[in-house]
């Protein structure tokens, strides 16, 4: 919870109990109890706007002066839904001016940016409006400060897929990707993007192509791997190991000394999986001895805090294994 200082507004403020158009009204205190555990120290300011919302509240008066008050109130506190409810209700009451009402959220969010109650505000008065003309830019901005926040994504998502406007937004996240390759967000709208379109054979080639470019740039990037693991998952059978160029590209960054611990583990996943369709037993032995060999390097140097799990990938391709011959 935020609390702006008495400072704040210092020159023009005019406290509500000193205001001949608030008069009529009588403030209502929060009731903590008798004997609270622990009493929050308030501002008076604080206090005051909060005991005469509480007031408009137990009235229900939706009026200019109740919007009013609610923007002082989500001020001093942006992340109270209550306050947040009730100006939608006093909005709808009014039949207020929502393009208005958008540029007030911009501001709110410009200074809020990873305030849930403020984007669900943001999406309410753009469903009211169907005008999603504005989202875009609004979520490339609060991006621009931070390429990650969860939920300027989040809405832009809904923004794009509700008002389906999904043209441009591979251009966009490849932009961001280009400026930071390990932006997971943006590697995460790249499918999400795609996931629209549909994963046809053309697509699937090309973003394989996307993302083995991108993993000969920075090897150790966690999410080009995982971007690849999901393209690879939406083609054909959905085997990792249908596509030998693929598997020619990886085995050849670790012939060449590459040990990224996500290079070795996407040639894990792809030998047992290989291991276990086979029928030739020589080739069978092969691979597990490649897969053994592996998961002990990645429990003993490459990913050792997951030591136990990489023994534990061992021993259930050996069971598997074992299971088969029986």
């Amino acid at each position: 919870m935020s609390d702006t200082s008495d400072e704040e507004w210092s020159e023009s403020w005019i406290p509500y109990s000193q205001r001949s158009d608030w008069k009529d009204v009588v403030p209502l205190a929060q009731d903590d109890g008798e004997n609270p555990v622990v009493e929050i120290a308030y501002s008076a300011k604080f206090r005051e706007i909060f005991d005469y919302f509480r007031a408009i509240l137990a009235r229900q008066e939706k009026s200019s002066r109740a919007l009013e008050l609610t923007t002082d109130a989500l001020r001093l506190n942006p992340a109270n839904y209550t306050v947040w409810q009730y100006r939608r209700d006093i909005l709808r009451e009014l039949g207020s001016d929502l393009s208005e009402e958008l540029g007030y959220i911009e501001d709110v969010i410009t200074e809020n940016a990873k305030n849930y109650q403020v984007w669900h505000h943001r999406r309410v008065i753009v469903e009211m409006l169907n005008d999603a003309s504005k989202e875009l830019d609004l979520t490339e901005m609060a991006l621009r400060t931070d390429a990650k926040n969860y939920h300027a994504w989040q809405h832009r998502q809904w923004a794009i897929s509700t008002f389906n406007l999904y043209d441009d937004e591979l251009a966009f996240v490849d932009r961001l990707i280009s400026e930071d390759i390990r932006n997971n967000s943006a590697w995460n709208q790249r499918f999400f993007v795609l996931k629209h379109f549909g994963f046809t054979t053309e697509v699937i080639q090309r973003e394989l192509d996307y993302a083995l470019n991108r993993i000969r740039i920075v090897k150790n990037n966690e999410s080009s791997w995982n971007y690849l693991k999901g393209i690879l998952r939406r083609s054909g059978n959905g085997s990792l190991s249908q596509f030998p160029e693929v598997i020619a590209f990886c085995e050849e960054l670790y012939a060449n000394n590459s040990r990224s611990p996500y290079l070795i583990a996407f040639l894990i996943d792809v030998y047992c999986e290989k291991c276990l369709q086979t029928s030739d037993l020589g080739e069978k032995e092969a691979l597990s001895r490649k897969v053994y060999s592996l998961c002990d390097d990645m429990s003993k140097k490459h990913d050792v805090i997951r030591r136990k799990y990489w023994q534990y990938v061992a021993d259930q391709l050996k069971s598997k294994l074992d299971s088969k011959q029986l």
